[in-house]
């Protein structure tokens, strides 16, 4: 069985392209639900239901594991792994990358003052401050939506996104935050930029250098998971809409053309 990542976009290439590098023997397909980005500017109840439909088709692909690698889609989480699943898939398992982001932000900077960046439905939702309160106590988080900045990054108009970026950023710098969370997975194309705006005392931390670690954590831990997967270094690449400036991204990101097959979901 192989492992499922999934994303509104292109995202979640750059949080694949990791967990390839780091465990690059396990058979995967990633699905980027392209046809229905921005997941942002989604309500709550459309957002469980595109990723329930993602996950679910992940699963009928022979997924023993998903990885929500969208920080948007991950709202949905707790719905899918407590209700969905068990009624479901209660064999099958799919995670997050809010929580293991959060972790790595409390444990290993030991930051007080955390920002974080994200779309409009992530910041609005207070996902990343409910979820920090249960890690620390005494920590405290400043959300900033930057909603301008998935629609660029999927376009390939990074010189623009990089503008926007330089705007975005000067209330959190004024707010003297210790670590910044780039709180959805398209930004990490961004984060060379983020750091040079933040500067070197303020930590950025970027999910593509922690999920591929907390995974093989996860794997370790969950041998009765980890002994179902196929081991063929195999790897497919599925989208709901091929658009232009997903495949600049994508072979910019991969060094080369990787075969994007079209599907369809439910």
């Amino acid at each position: 069985m192989k492992i499922g990542i999934f994303d509104s976009g292109l995202g979640g290439l750059i949080i694949t392209r990791s967990i390839i590098a780091k465990l690059p023997k396990y058979d995967y397909i990633y699905l980027g639900d392209t046809k229905n980005l921005p997941y942002g500017s989604k309500t709550p109840r459309q957002i469980f239901e595109f990723t329930k439909i993602a996950v679910d088709f992940l699963f009928e692909q022979d997924c023993q594991l998903v990885i929500v690698a969208c920080g948007t889609a991950s709202l949905a989480l707790r719905q899918i792994q407590n209700e969905y699943l068990p009624n479901n898939y209660p064999d099958r398992r799919v995670l997050g990358v809010i929580v293991p982001t959060l972790e790595v932000a409390d444990k290993n900077y030991r930051a007080k003052r955390i920002g974080v960046i994200g779309t409009s439905a992530t910041i609005n939702s207070h996902k990343y401050r409910q979820e920090l309160t249960k890690i620390d106590k005494t920590a405290k988080i400043y959300e900033l939506a930057t909603p301008k900045l998935v629609e660029l990054i999927e376009q390939n108009a990074l010189p623009k996104a990089k503008n926007a970026l330089k705007l975005y950023l000067k209330p959190l710098q004024e707010q003297g935050i210790e670590a910044l969370i780039l709180g959805c997975t398209h930004y990490p194309i961004l984060k060379r930029e983020v750091r040079g705006l933040m500067g070197g005392k303020v930590a950025v931390i970027s999910p593509d250098e922690i999920i591929p670690d907390k995974l093989a954590g996860y794997l370790k831990r969950h041998k009765e998971i980890n002994k179902t997967l196929s081991r063929g270094g195999k790897k497919e690449f599925l989208v709901t809409k091929i658009n232009p400036g997903f495949k600049a991204v994508a072979k910019r990101l991969f060094g080369k053309k990787i075969g994007l097959r079209l599907v369809r979901l439910k």
